[in-house]
């Protein structure tokens, strides 16, 4: 038996809130918290790195103990110890965890007031008053918490997630006999950064045998339908995936028609119909005659359109832009020549700057900034100025003996209440970059908030700003924030506003990173990578530039080393 990464992942997350709930060792807690991190963005399936030899122990976070509990799982699908915790402790505790400020003591006071075990459970209570009763609840608490079950009623899986799950699956069903094409359509493909279900598309040979393969596979947990056409599961983690077999004839235009958006696929057939044509998933249609819909560029082009990539296509303009010949030339991966946000082992990272550089020298990568924490944090160990300062020289002496790539000397530099850095300007100048960030007072007024940012910039140490709006997906939401103004405060002073790649991030959005191009800010698009392999994560950022109609000249980090040294200089 083997398991996905997620469904890995989310054996650790369960563990870990169990045992929080319980009340153990913190240390422990966390251990199994930053694994299930790791797992669930890690770039290669984590069951097949064992079936080859690889030892687990080696990558960041993992050690000897859990990489035998992934093995455990690989073999088996089950977590000896997270049977025996939750014979005490309830698993659908795990799941109220997940609600905003619903923290483990209070789930534990739940569960043993009113034997709260499930979120129905919960709701029940708070719908009939119980919850306000409660010591350190009350009426607000009781409404918030109506309102997070709402909220996470239609909650949608991170695309990492979603890629999780997805690349997996994909793989199993490409390796079906007679199957031909494999797409996976819908919002990911359109690289929205949450994703509701999986939409698959497939052409195969005829008496492929599709449908009985997708409903066999192992992380199915329930077949809601199945048919010859398509066929509807849905996965153990609750994802829904929808498969539909498509021939090749119409493949373009089904790929088109579930690849969405509804927005764009109703402009594009309105734009039909005023030609006397019809669109829909089987083809493009002149009365009953079939005349396209083999390809999508088959699609666009029987309406007097170029190819939109799947980025642009949600009912913002990207038709008119098409017909005037003006969609954009999106930046692609292949443009990024460095990475501007990173960690190592000084602060809260898990390599050194020498494996940090080597992996991004493997990447193809012309330069690659280490900004690790300012002092003001002091959970990721920030360093303070004479900690830095040995950093810096670390880093001149790492640069004399790399070829080919060079460490740019940086910080992250934390932006106080009062808009002030946290470390000595004298020490910020001698930094090729200080990447300036909020990491506490979220809850500041939005214009407490939007000055602080603006005092910050104010300081020309100050070059990059980074995950501007501090929002976890699914986490936390946005702080307040005038972002047109910080942006055009950016622009003004010179500063660069950062798209940040983590995948729990994704900061800007794609509607920030089109209006940030659009008022002239050049942006970076970032890793904030922990880790080597974190330096994947770039793929991420570039979707979000892709959505926001940037292009390679937009992005600060397509440029040379010499041409960012000098831009981040403010000069």
């Amino acid at each position: 038996m083997t398991m996905a990464n997620t469904d890995i992942a989310q054996q650790f997350e369960t563990l870990a809130d169990l045992l929080e709930i319980e009340g153990a060792n913190p240390f422990r807690v966390m251990a199994y918290r930053n694994a299930a991190a790791v797992i669930r963005v890690y770039p290669h399936d984590m069951c097949a790195l064992l079936a080859r030899g690889e030892d687990l122990a080696k990558l960041p976070r993992i050690g000897k103990d859990l990489a035998g509990k992934i093995s455990t799982l690989c073999a088996t699908g089950r977590l000896p110890l997270l049977s025996e915790v939750a014979q005490r402790t309830p698993v659908g505790l795990s799941r109220l965890m997940r609600l905003p400020g619903l923290g483990p003591k209070r789930v534990k006071a739940l569960y043993q007031s009113l034997d709260i075990r499930s979120e129905e459970d919960l709701l029940r209570a708070a719908r009939s008053g119980q919850i306000r009763q409660l010591p350190g609840f009350g009426p607000k608490t009781e409404a918030l918490i109506l309102r997070r079950l709402g909220e996470a009623a239609t909650r949608r899986l991170r695309r990492c997630d979603a890629r999780a799950l997805a690349e997996p699956l994909l793989a199993y069903l490409r390796a079906v006999a007679g199957v031909k094409k494999v797409t996976l359509a819908g919002s990911f493909r359109r690289c929205k950064e949450t994703v509701g279900d999986l939409d698959i598309l497939i052409t195969a040979q005829r008496g492929a045998p599709v449908m009985q393969a997708l409903t066999a596979y192992e992380s199915v947990a329930e077949v809601i339908a199945q048919g010859h056409t398509k066929a509807t599961v849905q996965l153990r983690d609750g994802t829904r995936v929808d498969l539909r077999l498509v021939p090749q004839i119409s493949y373009g235009a089904a790929l088109h028609y579930f690849t969405g958006s509804k927005a764009h696929n109703i402009a594009v057939r309105n734009l039909a119909q005023k030609q006397g044509l019809k669109i829909n998933e089987y083809g493009v249609f002149r009365g009953e005659r079939r005349i396209a819909g083999k390809t999508e560029k088959q699609v666009f082009a029987s309406v007097g359109l170029p190819y939109i990539e799947p980025e642009l296509r949600r009912g913002r303009g990207e038709l008119e832009a098409a017909r005037a010949r003006r969609l954009p030339h999106l930046v692609t991966t292949t443009d990024i020549r460095g990475d501007l946000h990173c960690h190592t082992q000084a602060t809260d990272g898990h390599h050194s700057l020498e494996q940090m550089a080597r992996g991004a020298m493997e990447r193809g990568y012309e330069y690659l900034a280490i900004t690790d924490h300012s002092q003001h944090v002091r959970v990721a160990n920030g360093l303070d100025e004479r900690q830095l300062a040995r950093q810096l020289a670390a880093i001149d002496r790492l640069n004399e003996q790399l070829d080919g790539l060079v460490l740019l000397k940086g910080c992250e530099v934390d932006i106080l209440s009062d808009g002030r850095l946290d470390l000595p300007d004298g020490i910020l100048k001698q930094l090729d970059l200080a990447v300036g960030a909020i990491h506490y007072g979220f809850g500041l007024s939005r214009q407490h908030q939007t000055e602080r940012i603006l005092r910050a910039m104010d300081n020309p140490n100050l070059s990059i700003l980074a995950h501007p709006t501090g929002r976890l997906i699914n986490e936390r939401e946005s702080y307040e924030i005038d972002l047109e103004r910080v942006l055009s405060g950016a622009r003004d002073r010179g500063v660069f506003v950062e798209v940040n790649a983590h995948p729990y991030r994704l900061d800007l959005n794609g509607d920030a990173c089109r209006l940030a191009g659009e008022l002239g800010v050049t942006l970076a698009i970032s890793t904030d990578a922990h880790s080597v392999t974190d330096l994947d994560f770039m793929v991420y950022g570039v979707e979000q530039a892709r959505r926001g109609w940037l292009e390679k000249a937009d992005v600060l980090n397509t440029r040379s080393p010499s041409q960012v040294i000098k831009l981040l200089a403010r000069s």
